[in-house]
């Protein structure tokens, strides 16, 4: 079993692109993807260089293009690309369209690169104490 630190990853004001230096991917057990899931901010390298074990996808505004389609498709192609099937979840902190029209649209192709994507209605127990699987807090 593979051990991964565990590291809350932001990504900066600008989208990944050629520009960036090259390196190797970094493994950790959750990434944030802020500003609402924007294509401003994370593109298909975001998702090559950050490899999460869970993402945590924000975003409640559809006609803002909130979460964006284009992110989640970017997690698709890019997992794709890893070289391996390890398991990653998808944690949306809000039941949208954009996010229920995806995840039908998109389900076999999920299935096959092993992405799980919580419903907005997933509880988690801990500690005994249940409460919603997007309430996550830092």
């Amino acid at each position: 079993m593979m051990t991964w630190p565990l590291c809350f990853v932001v990504p900066g004001s600008q989208k990944s692109g050629p520009a960036a230096a090259p390196g190797l991917p970094i493994f950790v057990d959750l990434a944030y993807i802020p500003n609402h899931c924007s294509a401003k901010n994370v593109d298909q390298e975001f998702f090559k260089r950050i490899r999460s074990a869970y993402y945590v996808v924000s975003g409640n505004d559809a006609a803002g293009g909130e979460p964006s389609r284009a992110v989640l498709d970017a997690l698709l192609d890019a997992k794709a690309q890893w070289g391996s099937n390890l398991q990653v979840t998808l944690i949306p902190t809000h039941d949208t369209e954009v996010t229920r029209d995806w995840y039908q649209r998109t389900h076999e192709r999920q299935q096959e690169l092993n992405i799980m994507v919580l419903a907005s209605s997933s509880t988690v127990v801990m500690q005994d104490e249940s409460f919603p699987a997007c309430k996550i807090e830092f």
